[in-house]
């Protein structure tokens, strides 16, 4: 770490946070050159899980990353989402692929918010331990709305409503039966019914097509509509996948254009599952509020991208330097390296403060700069290697796809731009 990152985290974070901060990098660093470099993570990519399993466990269960901003209640260390934007931001430079977004970022804050004493009490601390994976299962590709990042997830009807495409949610059993201390009773009892791993109480009948990490989750979150026109709604519900198959759910690993964010399509049919806590429940609130924390950590990984494709391609620099380039051509390439250690030094800045509010709008705006210094960096390594006649589509390729493949996920910059701004009222009316 260099005097310009030592500074700009110390703006940003308390001491406790920064030598938590130095602990995490150092470790993770050191495990990730071992593990997880270009052709590390090729092998792992290619594997059923898509990723490496042995690096996982020492990732979630010796280093606690998956457990670091869980409640020391359930087994995690208490530090919150600043500890786990720094490990994100060492995992997102390496591009090593792992459970640790969709289980840790997505799914974990959803339970903890959401679920049952029972289900947070049997859930969570398997979270924090490494020994169970989740993937947060939305409507066709609406991930992005469903969290609330570039529109209001309350406003649109993503999740279903009936339309071909959308995921239906029906009770059986009693389960959900009425509204108030009715369906919190039948809610209730199926989530305990559940929790013991029957299942019984829903079925839901829909497809999800771009579900991370959906192939090889243990147990997925899926957002699902149900109710009629006067009590229309969207809840989340839990599926237990097994490694053989369970009944009504079929998991298919997609074709991606970046492999170390492997998706899936899942299809339910009449699949059995667990309300995720009770109703009536804000759903839609802590999605966003998930949302709104998922980009302060996005955001740390598309930095520590950056940074590090950023590194190779001035070190490319002084490879054609000391190959005796033209000293015009080189000017010209200093000059827009220049350009883009400042774009990635903002997008850190940016989100090393958002880290300090991770539920406030600060989150949305460092993914958007975040990605954008990313996909400029990574573009501009990749025209470096093909002036000096490289064309395999080698290391910078991949940082490229990462670029790319996450504006597609999670943006693009302009609609989450676009989002913040509504929201926080800067051309008008404050968003509810």
């Amino acid at each position: 770490m260099d005097a310009a990152d030592t500074a700009a985290l110390a703006a940003a974070l308390t001491e406790e946070q920064q030598e938590i901060q130095q602990e995490i990098r150092h470790t993770l660093r050191d495990l990730l050159a071992e593990r997880a470099g270009p052709r590390e993570n090729r092998e792992a990519t290619a594997t059923p899980e898509g990723y490496d399993t042995e690096l996982w466990a020492r990732l979630s269960g010796t280093l606690g990353l998956a457990g670091l901003a869980l409640p020391e209640q359930y087994g995690g260390a208490g530090h919150g989402p600043a500890a786990l934007a720094l490990a994100c931001e060492e995992t997102g430079r390496a591009l090593a692929p792992s459970p640790l977004l969709a289980t840790a970022v997505l799914a974990a804050p959803l339970i903890a918010a959401l679920g049952t004493p029972d289900q947070r009490a049997e859930l969570l601390p398997r979270i924090a331990d490494g020994s169970l994976t989740c993937a947060l299962a939305v409507p066709g590709g609406s991930l992005t709305l469903a969290l609330g990042l570039t529109g209001d997830n309350a406003a649109e009807d993503w999740s279903g409503g009936g339309r071909a495409g959308g995921i239906q949610a029906r009770a059986v059993d009693g389960a959900g039966a009425g509204a108030g201390a009715g369906a919190g009773a039948g809610a209730g009892a199926g989530a305990a019914e559940g929790a013991g791993g029957s299942g019984a109480g829903w079925r839901l009948y829909g497809e999800a097509t771009q579900v991370l990490d959906g192939h090889s989750a243990d147990l997925l979150l899926v957002a699902a509509h149900t109710g009629g026109f006067a009590r229309s709604r969207t809840l989340l519900f839990l599926v237990r996948g097994r490694a053989d198959g369970a009944p009504g759910l079929v998991r298919t690993r997609r074709s991606v254009l970046d492999p170390t964010r492997p998706q899936a399509v899942v299809e339910l049919r009449d699949a059995e599952a667990e309300l995720l806590g009770e109703e009536p429940a804000d759903v839609l609130g802590a999605l966003a509020t998930t949302g709104r924390t998922a980009a302060v950590l996005l955001a740390a990984e598309a930095v520590g991208a950056a940074g590090a494709v950023l590194d190779r391609t001035i070190a490319h620099l002084g490879a054609r330097e000391r190959s005796g380039r033209s000293e015009g051509a080189l000017l010209a390439v200093k000059g827009t390296l220049a350009d883009l250690y400042v774009q990635v030094e903002a997008a850190r800045s940016l989100t090393y403060a958002a880290a300090r509010e991770p539920g406030s709008e600060g989150g949305p705006l460092a993914l958007a700069q975040a990605l954008e210094a990313l996909r400029a960096t990574a573009g501009e390594c990749v025209r470096l290697d093909g002036d000096a006649g490289d064309f395999s589509g080698g290391e910078a390729q991949l940082y490229f796809q990462r670029a790319a493949s996450d504006e597609l996920l999670f943006g693009p910059a302009r609609r989450l731009r676009a989002r913040a701004a509504e929201r926080t009222g800067l051309f008008g009316e404050v968003a509810a």
